[in-house]
């Protein structure tokens, strides 16, 4: 059955932000918002498959740790080479066309991968994955972005990640069950999980061409120097750099290093720091992106950073193994109150009536340059100076950052935004 057309990224028709007589913090999402939140769940199951499975599948090249490790680096390295790119790819062609060919190209990469016969083989299929990943996360950044109601962004924005959260809690147990039948097994189903992904969002996403909008209301892409000259942009550019440096960077690398060397705790303390990490954080989702929808982005972009910095911070200065976890459990529910916070107010600084490819370009590369700095910095600190210096400056960067924001503008505009 053919739908009728709706302007790109606007409401479903109807729509006014108070369906069914709820109150605008609880409105109903549209359809393609759900579309999306599927596509997410299926990207970050499969993601999940394979992440606890890598580092050992390059080993059986007959390569050392320091070498495996570089299968998992050359994949986010890949990803910031190619992230302006993706942007100009977004602005040419538009987001759902960038977001399949990404999915299928990581598709096809990881497959692969399946199927390498020596490491350097590997290193190639597994870093061209990575130009397909930043071609989906910034195209599906931009949808978000272009379909969520201006009223809701803070909640559309938590549940997204709630939707990534959950596939990356259940991809690991289920790549465990499949490992069993060979580490090959676990890519051919990643693969398999992004064609999926993939024939959701081609199939089931309204087909409206990014450039249609309602007469009068066309405008063009929104350049980079425009969003620069935004504080609330270049604060979030701060944020998200001091957040990929120590959720995605020193987290993944260094807190495993730390419970083991430092806490002289099993290797089995890394994981259940990951776990705490995550439960703070899907507890925090559930309610911080209504509170972004009502008491604004500033507020709790500053208190998730902060938040996350001194639980971070705190994290080196832990002698025992229950601390440690709390503190890995605190810095969660901060990074949970920061994240649909900022991408609503990244939301918020483009609209959604005009692309902003190459401006979601730059606001990703920052989160992956911080991820791939953090770690080996915070490396050098631990060696040098102890693992006190390593978690102390990393929190320290997420207090920065929440400076930052001190000095930025609020970029919500509560129930005006549905004008705007």
């Amino acid at each position: 059955m053919s739908k009728t057309p709706r302007p790109a990224g606007g409401p479903e028709p109807g729509f006014t932000g108070q369906a069914d007589g709820r109150p605008p913090g609880r409105a109903r999402l549209p359809r393609d918002i759900k579309v999306m939140l599927v596509a997410a769940f299926l990207i970050a199951l499969g993601f999940g498959l394979v992440a606890p499975v890598l580092p050992q599948f390059a080993t059986t090249f007959d390569v050392g740790a320091t070498a495996a490790a570089v299968i998992v680096s050359i994949f986010a390295f890949m990803r910031l080479v190619f992230a302006p790119a993706g942007g100009a790819l977004i602005v040419r062609l538009g987001e759902r066309p960038v977001y399949v060919a990404g999915l299928l190209i990581v598709a096809a990469s990881t497959a692969a991968c399946a199927f390498a016969q020596d490491y350097w083989q590997l290193l190639v299929f597994r870093g061209l994955g990575g130009a397909g990943s930043v071609m989906f996360t910034v195209a599906s950044m931009a949808l978000v972005i272009r379909l969520a109601p201006p009223e809701s962004r803070g909640r559309v924005s938590g549940a997204y990640a709630s939707a990534f959260l959950i596939g990356n809690v259940c991809g690991p147990i289920v790549g465990g069950l499949l490992a069993s039948f060979g580490l090959r097994v676990p890519f051919l189903a990643y693969a398999a999980a992004l064609v999926l992904a993939a024939l959701v969002v081609q199939t089931q996403l309204s087909h409206v061409p990014a450039a249609s909008r309602p007469e009068g209301g066309a405008a063009p892409a929104m350049e980079l120097r425009e969003a620069l000259r935004d504080g609330a942009y270049r604060a979030a550019l701060l944020s998200s750099f001091a957040n990929g440096w120590a959720t995605f960077g020193v987290r993944m690398a260094t807190v495993p290093l730390f419970a083991v060397a430092a806490l002289g705790a099993g290797p089995e303390s890394a994981g259940w720091a990951l776990a705490v990490f995550a439960a703070g954080n899907a507890a925090a989702l559930t309610f911080s992106g209504r509170l972004a929808d009502t008491l604004g982005r500033k507020p709790l972009m500053v208190a998730g950073l902060l938040v996350t910095g001194t639980a971070t911070a705190a994290i080196g200065f832990t002698g025992h193994l229950p601390w440690f976890l709390v503190a890995s459990a605190v810095a969660g529910i901060g990074s949970g109150l920061l994240g649909p916070a900022q991408q609503a107010a990244i939301a918020d600084v483009i609209g959604n009536e005009r692309s902003g490819g190459r401006v979601l370009a730059v606001f990703q590369m920052t989160a992956d340059s911080g991820a791939i700095i953090g770690p080996v910095f915070a490396g050098v600190l631990a060696d040098r100076l102890g693992y006190g210096w390593a978690f102390g400056v990393t929190g320290g960067i997420l207090i920065v950052a929440a400076a930052g924001w001190l000095l930025a503008r609020e970029t919500f505009r509560g129930q005006s935004a549905a004008k705007a």
